[in-house]
């Protein structure tokens, strides 16, 4: 089995969150549990996860308008995890670039 974590989520509304409140958002498999979550973070990042909150996103439907008609299709759809950390831990997402 692979890795559940995908990639880690950089948004600016995710990095307000990792300023303010200790949270770090990533893309993880849909089938991956809260437990193996923070297994899975607290090996690779070697930090102590607090909590970790998890929503599922539905795919949305696209539709394209063009002069040969059109081409409708969805859009994929994924798991977020936000994770909390302990009082003074963080991740550097930046330290292998």
């Amino acid at each position: 089995m692979g890795t559940i974590l995908k990639k880690p989520l950089i948004t600016e509304k995710s990095q307000i969150a990792t300023d303010k409140l200790q949270k770090y958002g990533f893309v993880v498999e849909k089938k991956a549990t809260k437990n193996e979550i923070k297994a899975e973070i607290e090996k690779l990042y070697g930090v102590n996860v607090q909590t970790v909150n998890t929503m599922i996103y539905a795919g949305k439907a696209k539709s394209k308008y063009t002069k040969r008609g059109v081409f409708s299709g969805r859009n994929p759809s994924f798991k977020k995890a936000f994770v909390t950390l302990l009082e003074g831990e963080t991740i550097d997402f930046y330290e292998n670039v």
